[in-house]
């Protein structure tokens, strides 16, 4: 299971920043549906925006699709098969799985969400800093990043949390930090576009002072494509949250985590299946709706530019 998982964090990693944006449009095509070429909707795009919905939902306000406690044990009703009274069984412990599948959306959006905002925040300012900072200075950076980039962001990731220590807080950092590679180069290069622009070099005309300068008409234009992509990664960075704690490393169990709960199922896999298929199911539509409505998001904002 840590292997898939892993694999699938590989994958998603390399398909979010290992194609352009123009590859991507030339594999798309177009649909072949007459009401989606009238309309240009996919059915695809449609259950995904709905399924990030009912995450949304769930995340905010898991008590409207569920009434009981994640962490409510009941030995009597220990293994229960999916049923009528339990729709996806119940564990070891004899808890509601699906109450517990529907109370882990939110720890598992967070660590998606955060771990972005991490690596967004301290990659785009390392990349703004060499892409405008002296060369000898944007050599020293990029550098060090390509040494970074050497490491696959989990294997990163473990490396951190090796030396911070386990816990939900330092699996977010970890993979928030782990990707910080990836955003440094992306907005050094988009920076040494911008400030090579039409609009940039009249602005240093009018004698605009620097910060104004940056943070007016660089950085804006900048950043604007990576965070299109940025969203396409964040279902690569719920994969990888899932993965350390599958592997031990965030949220302990009992904690209702989608990662913590493949870990405990596993165990009992020959004979309670419903314990890893559940939120093993979970991870992987989560992933793709997020991916496919991110990559949606990026080919239209690359078809307006064009």
């Amino acid at each position: 299971m840590s292997s898939i998982l892993s694999t699938a964090t590989g994958q998603l990693d390399r398909n979010d920043f290992g194609v352009t944006i123009d590859q991507s449009i030339a594999r798309s095509g177009k649909s072949s549906a007459p009401w989606a070429r009238l309309y240009g909707i996919r059915p695809g795009l449609v259950l995904a925006a709905i399924f990030v919905l009912f995450l949304i939902i769930a995340a905010l306000q898991p008590s409207w699709l569920v009434s009981g406690d994640p962490l409510a044990a009941s030995a009597r009703e220990a293994f229960r098969a999916p049923s009528a009274a339990h729709w996806l069984g119940t564990d070891e412990n004899g808890r509601d799985v699906l109450t517990r599948l529907i109370y882990g959306v939110r720890p598992s959006l967070l660590m998606g969400l955060a771990a972005t905002v991490i690596g967004l925040v301290i990659g785009v300012a390392i990349g703004l800093f060499a892409g405008l900072g002296h060369r000898v200075i944007d050599n020293l950076l990029m550098r060090f990043i390509d040494v970074l980039l050497a490491f696959p962001d989990l294997l990163l990731a473990l490396v951190i949390i090796t030396f911070w220590g386990q816990g939900m807080i330092n699996a977010i950092v970890a993979v928030g930090v782990a990707s910080v590679p990836r955003y440094a180069r992306m907005v050094r290069a988009q920076t040494h576009i911008v400030r090579n622009a039409q609009y940039v070099e009249a602005a240093i005309t009018l004698g605009l002072s620097t910060s104004t300068l940056i943070f007016r008409h660089i950085l804006p234009n900048a950043i604007k494509p990576i965070l299109i992509l940025a969203t396409i990664g964040i279902g690569g960075k719920i994969a990888a949250g899932a993965a350390l704690s599958f592997l031990g490393f965030g949220a302990p169990p009992p904690s209702p985590e989608w990662g913590s709960m493949l870990s405990v199922g596993r165990n009992f896999l020959s004979n309670a299946w419903w314990l890893v298929t559940a939120p093993s199911v979970a991870v992987t539509l989560t992933v793709i709706s997020i991916t496919a409505l991110g990559r949606e998001l990026a080919l239209r904002s690359e078809g307006k530019r064009t």
